[in-house]
């Protein structure tokens, strides 16, 4: 009888092959399940950039609808000022200061009127009864300052105070800021006909009779990762003209060379990585890159 008690009272543990095999069950389960889980993410994460650009088309259509015609994505404004696409897009859909586009505007990097006597984005009431309103709700537009993404005298020829809309990858950037990085926004000339990666305009000005200038944002492309220490950021390159022409050329018309949305305009994110040119990269089409 006493036997059975002190046997019954027994302590008893894992051995040292059960502890290591049940480890490396729980390593092969980490090893198979972090992956899965990342995808996860990066899908979700591409289902909401998508779904932003959803709510950007529909407010592009109804500024069409309003303004008779696409809001202009060239790189300089008409007085020959740094002003690019991803700028001029934002004004349009939110207005230079947020509260609306004004119908008078030209789209001047310093928010005159054409005369250039009369600055036309004025937070009096008079000048917000003229103005459209504001056409994404803010959750949706992520716009932000390029100060508050690139940081101070980190912003070249632009006016640091000129807003961005910014796609939903946000990222902690030098600023202490967590943004997502600028959409890039290219409107079609519909003048134009060609899409031809050897035809490119050897300055942001000229005309090269492509339906879309790779110059339009490449400015704001070069002012680089804003992610890196001030100083050591080197520059993205999505544009390399001809990986620009090559991937947004439509490769189901084999007659002639033509990009994806020639009467209209292409929206671009940099997607995961936060790096423009890279096969991550988001458009509001279906996107294949291409080297």
């Amino acid at each position: 009888m006493k036997s059975i008690v002190k046997q019954s009272n027994r302590k008893t543990a894992f051995t040292i092959i059960e502890l290591l095999t049940v480890m490396s069950i729980i390593v092969v389960l980490i090893s198979v399940l972090v992956p899965a889980l990342s995808k996860v993410r990066r899908y979700a994460k591409k289902v909401k950039q998508l779904a932003q650009f959803n709510s950007m088309q529909s407010a592009i259509e109804l500024f069409s609808n309003e303004n008779d015609g696409y809001p202009p994505s060239g790189a300089l404004d008409g007085t020959g000022q740094s002003y690019c696409g991803a700028m001029k897009l934002c004004e349009a859909m939110m207005g230079r200061d947020l509260l609306g586009f004004h119908p008078d505007s030209v789209f001047r990097a310093d928010g005159l009127d054409a005369t250039g006597t009369r600055a036309i984005y004025l937070p009096t009431q008079n000048n917000r009864k003229a103005r459209m309103g504001t056409l994404l709700q803010f959750e949706n537009a992520n716009a932000y300052r390029l100060v508050d993404i690139y940081g101070p005298g980190n912003t070249a020829s632009f006016n640091e105070n000129a807003f961005v809309l910014c796609d939903v990858y946000t990222r902690d950037k030098r600023t202490g800021r967590k943004t997502g990085m600028p959409i890039l926004y290219y409107k079609a000339d519909t003048s134009n006909n060609m899409h031809d990666p050897n035809n490119f305009p050897p300055r942001i000005s000229d005309s090269n009779g492509n339906i879309y200038n790779y110059w339009d944002n490449q400015r704001l492309v070069e002012l680089g990762k804003p992610w890196e220490e001030a100083g050591k950021a080197s520059t993205h390159d999505l544009v390399n003209w001809a990986r620009f022409y090559r991937n947004t050329r439509n490769n189901q018309i084999i007659t002639v060379q033509q990009p994806f949305r020639t009467d209209s305009y292409i929206l671009l994110s940099a997607g995961f990585d936060a790096e423009y040119g890279t096969a991550d990269d988001i458009c509001n089409f279906e996107w294949k890159y291409r080297e």
